[in-house]
């Protein structure tokens, strides 16, 4: 486009723009101004926050991930020392090895002691499903399901992999581990992870057999299997064949499978964490992908965008309306002061520029009369204390927005950064060998994160107990591993519903006063928690080994538990005077009151003693067993 060409553009425009009305141009002057900065504003807003959903999606499925492959490294573990156990096993090994037939007495007696024995050690886990010996000894006779034949196996597709190992493990995903012919086994549509080893004769040359042990692949891959996942993703496994497992039931394969999604995914061998976005008949997905050369595997956390997607819609959406909204609001505006451009706009100009220049403070020149001026200056004065006014308002809010994001942000920046931090301090100790660190730095990690992350008032009970394990080890470093531990719960109250962070102020009383006028020999304090069901009621008790509480003090203690705060606070200070002692039994007190207003008063706490000997805290709560998560 020329510039002649470009001139005369411009000048039509000019020409357009000055047949039409002044309204109309203030209208169009109004939507221009602060319209399009809006739309921009508004399409800024909106890619960011699309960036910061991508960013917490990203970082989910990367922890899911994370959380998977510690739970096969665990499995790994477990069926690596369950195969070493099996192929250590001397009289098992001496029975592999003769060569000349047995006695049927003899036989009789490996099948009773040994392979029993040997099942006994060996199933001690029971994510275990079984252990078999497959054996090319033809003086061996077969003892299912542990000891057969290799002759069984030697048509598998994985028996030639396994020989080229040479006694190395081979890791093998299989639709089933049934055998024909052997009874007992398991349904050939549960698929089975089957670690692979070859044996050998001591001359650790000749071939004698190959060990065979399996487990469920939905205990293997747990967290894949698991029930309870995020509703927008799933993990995949693929095994080396391209084989795909993974739970169907998923949500996430409501419109495609998983053998769909994953042929437009390309998988790498890098263990690290690689992302592939994709989609599939309109429907978009985010893969996240890690390889695991271990057992050549790739574990896959497919993830639906369609809820993402959806929300940044319905963001945009609003701030179209919003902009809409804007516009109307404008346009109105403009229709409103029509009547203060009609007249004496010259009086009035000076005040509008002062007020264009940014002075919202400016007097208004005296306008007399009750015509369009008139009114003009009337309706102008109140706009401009209006637009003072949502000035101040809108800075207000913008102000305390701005002040509630980061209290927000450095909350979570703090918690984040400390546990980010001992875990930097876990791993650097780990390197270093200095696992008594590493220890302690997982307990404390633990019960930071179980008392800051808030979300519920009620939790099990074995929750609580964990906290305590964590807290017990990190209070052993103090006191150079003088605190005992021991540990009576029954079963059924495993999963009984406990206030969160209840048990904990008991045994801090417990350690407290039990250090402080330690009577033992050896210096060492012994706390005990047992949790019993006694008819409707879970009755847990925490016994320490200290020297116990005189008996006129240990009825004023039971007694401050349900005083009224008013008498509660007299006694108190009698009690810091006479006793000179900082500590009343405060975070007893507060525990019992918050079981009796969750329970009732028939509820909470009481406390026995003997001077001397021991101190117990009895702890009585209505028997309830946690449903759900």
């Amino acid at each position: 486009m020329g510039l002649a060409a470009i001139r005369h553009w411009l000048l039509g425009i000019r020409t357009f723009t000055l047949k039409l009305s002044l309204q109309v141009k203030l209208i169009l002057s109004f939507v221009f101004v602060i319209f399009i900065p809006v739309v921009l504003f508004s399409w800024y807003t909106l890619d960011e926050e699309s960036a910061k959903a991508m960013k917490e999606l990203k970082k989910n499925s990367e922890n899911v991930l994370a959380v998977e492959k510690i739970n096969i490294e665990n499995n790994i573990e477990l069926m690596g020392w369950t195969g070493q156990l099996a192929l250590s096993n001397r009289e098992m090994n001496n029975y592999l090895q003769i060569e000349q037939l047995q006695d049927a007495a003899r036989v009789l007696y490996i099948k009773k002691d040994v392979v029993n024995s040997f099942q006994y050690f060996l199933f001690n886990n029971p994510r275990i499903t079984n252990v078999r010996l497959f054996t090319d000894n033809q003086y061996v006779y077969e003892i299912w399901p542990v000891i057969l034949q290799e002759s069984r196996i030697q048509d598998k597709p994985w028996h030639d992999a396994v020989m080229k190992q040479d006694g190395l493990p081979w890791w093998e995903i299989q639709e089933s581990v049934g055998l024909t012919g052997v009874p007992s086994e398991q349904s050939p549509n549960e698929p089975f992870m089957t670690y692979l080893q070859e044996f050998k004769y001591p001359d650790n040359r000749t071939h004698n057999g190959i060990l065979e042990i399996s487990m469920k692949l939905s205990d293997f891959f747990s967290q894949t299997f698991s029930s309870v996942q995020d509703m927008n993703s799933q993990l995949i496994v693929v095994a080396r064949s391209g084989q795909v497992f993974s739970l169907k039931a998923s949500p996430v394969f409501e419109q495609h499978s998983a053998e769909e999604l994953m042929n437009n995914v390309k998988l790498t061998n890098n263990p690290e964490y690689e992302t592939v976005q994709l989609k599939v008949n309109g429907h978009s997905y985010l893969a996240f992908q890690s390889y695991i050369p271990s057992i050549d595997v790739h574990l896959v956390n497919m993830v639906s965008l369609a809820d993402t997607k959806e929300g940044i819609n319905h963001s945009r959406v609003r701030y179209i309306v919003l902009i809409s909204l804007l516009v109307a609001f404008l346009v109105l505006l403009s229709y409103s002061m029509q009547a203060m451009i009609l007249r004496r706009l010259k009086v009035l100009r000076e005040s509008i520029q002062q007020v264009r220049s940014g002075n919202f403070n400016v007097e208004l020149p005296p306008i007399t009369g009750t015509d369009e001026v008139g009114e003009l200056g009337l309706h102008y004065s109140r706009l401009i204390l209006k637009i003072n006014e949502l000035i101040q308002e809108q800075a207000t809010r913008q102000a305390a927005g701005k002040e509630a994001e980061l209290r927000a942000l450095k909350n979570q920046i703090d918690s984040h950064f400390l546990y980010n931090t001992l875990e930097n301090v876990k791993m650097l100790a780990e390197i270093e060998g200095q696992y008594l660190i590493s220890d302690i730095m997982t307990s404390l990690g633990g019960m930071m994160r179980y008392s800051m992350e808030w979300k519920r008032e009620h939790v099990l009970l074995s929750d609580e107990i964990q906290q305590v394990k964590n807290y017990v080890s990190v209070m052993n470093i103090r006191y150079d591993g003088r605190l005992d531990l021991r540990l009576s719960i029954a079963s059924e109250c495993l999963e009984q519903e406990s206030l969160k962070m209840s048990l904990q102020p008991a045994v801090e009383n417990a350690i407290k006063h039990g250090m402080s006028r330690m009577h033992s020999s050896d210096g060492n304090l012994v706390i005990t928690i047992s949790a019993v069901r006694r008819d409707q009621a879970c009755v847990i008790e925490i016994t320490d080994s200290g020297c116990g509480i005189p008996e006129e003090k240990l009825g004023l203690l039971n007694r401050m538990l349900r005083m009224e705060d008013s008498a509660y606070q007299d006694v108190r200070q009698l009690f810091v005077r006479k006793h000179n002692q900082d500590s009343n039994g405060i975070g007893l007190r507060n525990v019992d009151q918050r079981l009796v207003m969750s329970y009732g008063t028939e509820y909470g706490i009481q406390i026995e003693s003997q001077e001397g000997s021991y101190t117990r805290i009895i702890m009585t709560l209505p028997y309830r067993v946690m449903e759900g998560d």
